[in-house]
C-alpha cells in the first residue's frame, strides 16, 4: 500500500446494513410488517422507502444489535453468523434480516467532538 493509499489515522469502517421483514405465509402477523419492509442503515442514519412505516417495537428489537453488526467481528462470533431476528412479539411469526451491503469509512473528527488521544491505538 503506497502512502496516498494509507488510510487516515482517525478513520475506521462501518458496514451499511439492510434490514428486511420475513413473513412466514400463512402466518398472521401482528407487528403491521408486509414481506419486504425494509430499512437502509448508513453510519448513524437510518433511511425508510417512501411511504414505508416500520412498528417501533419491531425496531426496539433491532436496534441494540444494529451497532455490533456494523462492525467487524470474528468469524466463528455468533454476531458474524446469525443473521435473523425474531419479532418481540412471542405470537407474531415474522423475523427480521440483517444483511451487510457495503462498507463505509468514516473520520472520527467528523463524528465526534472528543479528540483522539496520542497514544490511542488499535492494538492497546
Amino acid at each position: 500500500m503506497s502512502a496516498s493509499q494509507e488510510p487516515k489515522p482517525d478513520t475506521f469502517d462501518l458496514y451499511d446494513l439492510r434490514v428486511e421483514v420475513i413473513c412466514p405465509r400463512g402466518e398472521r402477523i401482528l407487528c403491521g410488517a408486509k414481506e419486504g419492509d425494509n430499512f437502509i442503515l448508513q453510519g448513524e442514519m437510518l433511511h425508510l422507502p417512501d411511504g414505508q412505516g416500520f412498528s417501533i417495537y419491531s425496531l426496539g428489537a433491532i436496534l441494540p444489535l444494529l451497532a455490533a453488526k456494523q462492525r467487524e467481528t470474528h468469524p466463528h462470533d455468533w454476531m458474524s453468523t446469525d443473521a435473523e431476528i425474531a419479532c418481540l412479539d412471542p405470537n407474531c411469526k415474522s423475523r427480521l434480516k440483517i444483511v451487510r451491503t457495503g462498507l463505509r469509512t468514516f473520520s472520527h473528527a467528523e463524528v465526534t467532538s472528543v479528540p483522539l488521544l496520542a497514544s490511542t491505538s488499535i492494538d492497546g
